[in-house]
């Protein structure tokens, strides 16, 4: 009996291992997927938000805002990092021009850059129940 148990547990424990390794695996897959093209952008965009006025990121920023809410717009993979990460860029101007803000500007890229194009799908999903 007792080894009955002991097979039991050791093949569901064998069971959930095997599962987390594949879903775990199926994420970094996905994810290093989006940080190419999260990096590709960066380094397509990096010079150009460097010299964006105050005026040009407002622009950016309310237009990104204004389709992100826009209920019958959904933005592709690419339009989505491309507002994103030229976001996350500007912070690094910022943090230039305000050396004191610097702390501030580096948790502001860092929330932009790690913003999640499935999470922005799942929220417009939800904006149309």
């Amino acid at each position: 009996m007792n080894r009955i148990k002991l097979i039991q547990l050791f093949s569901a424990t064998l069971f959930f291992t095997l599962s987390f390794w594949s879903v775990n695996a199926q994420e970094k897959t996905v994810t290093g997927n989006d940080m190419l093209l999260k990096e590709t952008i960066y380094n397509e965009n990096r010079v150009k938000v460097l010299n964006f006025s105050l005026k040009e990121f407002d622009a950016l920023f309310f237009e990104f805002f204004d389709k992100k809410s826009e209920p019958n717009l959904v933005l592709t993979k690419e339009e989505f990092y491309s507002y994103t990460i030229q976001i996350a860029v500007f912070s690094d101007r910022l943090a230039a021009l305000y050396p004191d803000q610097k702390e501030i500007a580096a948790e502001n890229k860092k929330k932009w850059f790690t913003e999640n194009y499935e999470d922005y799908l799942l929220s417009k999903a939800s904006q149309k129940k």
